[in-house]
């Protein structure tokens, strides 16, 4: 049946009739099954699941526990699940984090907003309190633009004194004799403004330009081209230059010739106002030709002139020109010393042709002194001079008769001797050399003359003039008497008397002013022009140009790098040495009194040697130079006193005080390749007060380094390229100095604060001197008869090195442009005393030895390299220089002192309030 039924259910509850109620009863017993069997899963399986579980729960050993209930840790335990949790608390502490970080910065937005809205505002206030201040300003320069036109008056040209080129009519006048500046120079052309513009002819334009000498116009023109005031633009010129001499006699033009073609020059305009004729003479015998010719209102210039024909303050009489186209030979001029020499005094000439012979008249000195002098002097001379030679008293040698042929002269005048060569050697043995003037009292001076005096001074023998009636070369501006005696001729018998009398002192005083004046105003053809021109704009008080300085071409570098502290440079315990703040940049006053110079103290200029010693304190290192050109620059000179604080403790150290209350001075450091050396010694220099700037020589031809980062010491640092390597670059006047004072320094010198500040203070004391540290000395070597330098510790010394040095800036331009070059020379030669040649520089021209500051005897950096100075040779090549410049100069300019400048209280320990004030012993 059961099967039966299967069968049925299979056949869907069909068959047999009964089929239905069966399928019903099949599906409630499913129903019911399935019921059941779910009742039974659903509670009986979770009891018996809970309690198997609790059972392994309660085992002894907790570890064995898996299903139990765990706290976070133990679920850490498993790797995965440890990493996410180290995970998770990572990320939640930097969330933590950033939020803190947030809120901190919305704090400082905050403030830093209302921080920008006050400084707009404050701001907004400079720029009105800045609007005031430009009105205030724009208002105080209308005023005193206003005050200054209300108290100087308008500048205007001149008022003309002469006709205009196209008028003929103006007269001239009566006598050539008459021409003076009031009456024959047009100032309007020449306003102190104009720069005295100078324009010259070129000779060869003309048809005496082919007669002159060539060597004459040679040098003439190769002058030219190098002078500052020559300009090629005529319109403006002050003075017009023409030169006619010294011409050759086979081809001289004829007087009437010579005047109709100076007439027709361009700019002559009728009579020749503004011009000068130049007359130069290489020879004794040059003859005046420009005697018998018409020169209207046009100066001469030349080395003869009779008395119808000088003008005084007009005309000028010049030197001769014999070196024409050759610097002088400074080896070949004797030495200034021994001051006497193996004869007293010598003279060689003969008189060609006399006023009257001796032989037609012979008066006794009884008649002269009744009144009838003489007409001629000159027997009168021949015998007290030979009847000296005969005495014996003293080797003197005179020669009135040539052995030789005599040179051409002029009547009158006493003949030169011999060959050049052969008067030199006579005068090179002579103190005195006698110069005669010419019987002839209308010859003013004579080109012979000229030439025994051009000779005279060369060589070092002392002019004896006999003939006060003479007009010497350049004599409206040269007091003669400070390098020549100048006796009238009836004094011919006291002049042996005179001439032994006069001091060894005296001699060498007279004899060194006598080599100046050569040096100057006489050796080339460049100073005999520049001369020339000088003179003529010092009469119309023209200021002079302003002298060249050198043009300092900047390295480009890097600054930036902070500079460290050494310890032991800003160690000074309880002295101030300035003020605490930085000074800002102060250059020294520039020097403007060049426009009353020229109408004062012109003998004081132009009869010194170039130097501070004659001028302090009225003018400031401004004499007249060889060309004649005053530097604009720095100066002393007198200033307003009351700036100082006096006293002494802090009130002293805090200003300098003094004549001149603020000044600063500019660092020059030479350098060649050593960037680390250089480096640490301007970190050195960081914080020293009164320092304007520092100027680095940079003396190699490899640029630095790019990458080099320079220091900032709180002044600029001008790093100059120079042309070649050379030692003499040190002192060259670089146009970047702007203060008087200048600290020379090595690059590997090693100097403390208060050691520069206290060689600054002495130097103020004395600017006209070399002022530092390393004193050195020079000996005699009796052995060797010849000079050596000495750096041994000493009791005295004659020098003070300058690779630590204070001095005027002024030397600098003497050193690069005057000083001999030879001396220069010497220098790149040897790579070697430059500080030497400053040395004797400074001591020829104030006749003082420089000043050493503290003990210090060194000033090399510790750990630094060897220097050149520690090499054997350093040494001979020393001592070889100080013989060469001794023989430059004639004599031995140094001078010793056992003088030394300290701090009186340098030992003395003083409270705070009373630090240490700096005096000298």
């Amino acid at each position: 049946e059961l099967m039966t039924g299967y069968t049925m259910l299979r056949n869907g509850g069909v068959g047999n009739g009964g089929q239905p109620w069966v399928l019903r009863w099949s599906s409630r017993i499913r129903l019911t099954w399935l019921s059941f069997t779910l009742f039974i899963i659903l509670v009986f399986f979770p009891l018996i699941a809970h309690y198997y579980l609790t059972t392994i729960d309660d085992a002894d050993d907790a570890g064995k526990r898996i299903f139990g209930p765990r706290t976070g840790n133990e679920l850490c335990e498993v790797k995965h699940v440890q990493d996410l949790c180290r995970i998770r608390e990572s990320v939640s502490e930097e969330l933590l984090q950033l939020e803190a970080k947030r809120q901190e910065l919305n704090s400082e937005i905050a403030k830093l907003n209302l921080k920008i809205e006050a400084c707009k505002k404050s701001i907004e206030n400079a720029k009105q309190d800045l609007l005031q201040l430009k009105n205030v300003i724009s208002q105080t320069e209308h005023s005193y633009k206003e005050l200054m036109a209300q108290n100087q008056p308008k500048l205007s040209l001149p008022i003309r004194l002469l006709p205009d080129k196209d008028d003929a009519t103006f007269p001239l006048p009566k006598s050539n004799r008459n021409c003076r500046l009031h009456n024959c120079f047009d100032y309007s052309r020449c306003p102190l403004t104009s720069g005295f513009p100078v324009y010259v002819y070129n000779s060869d334009d003309y048809p005496f330009g082919s007669s002159l000498d060539p060597l004459i116009k040679q040098a003439f023109e190769a002058t030219v081209r190098t002078n500052v005031y020559v300009t090629e633009n005529a319109n403006i010129a002050c003075v017009y230059i023409i030169l006619v001499g010294e011409m050759q006699e086979p081809v001289m033009p004829k007087p009437t010739e010579l005047e109709q073609q100076l007439h027709s020059l361009p700019y002559w305009r009728t009579d020749g106002h503004n011009h000068l004729i130049i007359n130069l003479s290489r020879k004794s015998e040059t003859q005046n030709f420009i005697y018998n010719i018409s020169t209207g209102r046009a100066m001469i210039a030349q080395s003869t002139f009779y008395d119808v024909q000088y003008r005084p303050g007009f005309d000028i009489v010049v030197s001769p020109l014999v070196h024409a186209m050759s610097e002088p030979n400074f080896l070949e001029i004797p030495p200034q010393v021994p001051v006497k020499r193996k004869y007293l005094f010598s003279f060689q000439g003969e008189k060609i042709e006399s006023l009257r012979s001796s032989l037609q008249e012979v008066r006794s000195f009884e008649e002269e002194i009744e009144g009838n002098a003489p007409a001629d002097y000159d027997d009168r001379i021949i015998t007290t001079l030979k009847a000296v030679q005969d005495s014996k008293l003293d080797f003197v040698l005179v020669e009135f008769t040539c052995k030789n042929q005599p040179k051409a002269s002029l009547p009158t005048e006493w003949a030169l001797c011999g060959e050049r060569d052969d008067r030199l050697e006579l005068l090179k043995l002579s103190t005195f050399a006698l110069i005669i003037t010419p019987g002839d009292t209308h010859l003013v001076i004579s080109a012979g003359c000229a030439m025994r005096l051009f000779e005279a001074l060369e060589v070092g023998a002392i002019p004896v003039v006999l003939g006060e009636q003479v007009q010497l070369p350049y004599n409206d501006v040269i007091r003669w008497n400070e390098a020549a005696l100048i006796i009238p001729k009836p004094r011919i018998t006291e002049v042996h008397f005179l001439l032994r009398s006069i001091s060894d002192n005296d001699l060498l005083a007279m004899r060194r002013q006598g080599r100046f004046l050569w040096e100057t105003y006489f050796s080339t053809s460049d100073n005999v022009f520049s001369t020339v021109l000088a003179i003529i704009r010092t009469r119309i008080q023209i200021p002079a140009a302003p002298i060249r300085e050198e043009t300092a071409v900047e390295i480009p570098h890097r600054s930036g790098k902070a500079a460290g502290t050494d310890p032991s440079m800003a160690d000074n315990g309880d002295l101030d040495l300035g003020p605490v703040e930085t000074e800002p940049p102060y250059a020294s006053p520039k020097y403007l009194r060049n426009f009353t110079l020229t109408a004062m103290d012109i003998y004081r200029n132009w009869n010194s040697a170039p130097g501070p010693f004659h001028l302090f304190p009225y003018t400031p290192f401004d004499p007249v130079l060889p060309s004649e050109a005053k530097f604009l620059g720095s100066g002393t000179g007198f200033r307003p006193i009351g700036g100082g604080a006096g006293g002494s403790g802090k009130e002293f150290q805090a200003a300098l005080g003094g004549n001149v209350p603020r000044e600063q001075f500019t660092v020059v450091m030479l350098t060649y390749e050593r960037e680390e050396v250089l480096m640490n010694s301007l970190e050195r220099l960081n914080g020293l007060p009164y320092l304007n700037k520092v100027v680095v020589v940079w003396n190699s031809p490899k640029l630095p380094s790019e990458d080099l980062l320079w220091p900032d010491i709180g002044v600029p640092i001008m790093v100059v390229r120079t042309e070649k390597n050379s030692l003499n670059n040190r002192f060259l006047p670089w146009d970047e100095i702007e203060t008087e004072a200048i600290l020379s320094i090595d690059d590997d010198a090693h100097l403390r604060h208060d050691e520069i500040m206290f060689g600054f203070r002495v130097w103020r004391e004395a600017r006209d001197r070399i002022v530092g540290f390393p004193g050195r000395y020079h000996a005699w070597d009796i052995p060797h008869q010849s000079w050596l330098y000495n750096s041994n510790y000493s009791c005295e010394l004659s020098m003070v090195l300058t690779g630590a040095a204070f001095f005027h800036k002024y030397y600098a331009y003497l050193y690069s442009y005057v000083m001999p070059q030879a001396i220069r020379d010497m220098v790149d030669e040897y790579i070697n005393c430059e500080d030497i040649a400053m040395n004797f520089l400074v001591s020829h021209l104030t006749r003082k030895p420089p000043i050493k500051v503290t003990s210090r005897w060194t000033f090399r950096c510790p750990g630094c390299p060897q220097a050149l100075s520690h090499d054997d040779s350093h040494f001979h090549e020393r001592h070889k220089c100080i013989n060469f410049f001794v023989k430059v100069y004639g004599y031995m300019p140094l001078l010793y002192t056992q003088f030394r400048v300290d701090s009186v209280l340098f030992k003395t320990r003083l409270p705070h309030d009373k630090t240490k004030c700096f005096k000298f012993i």
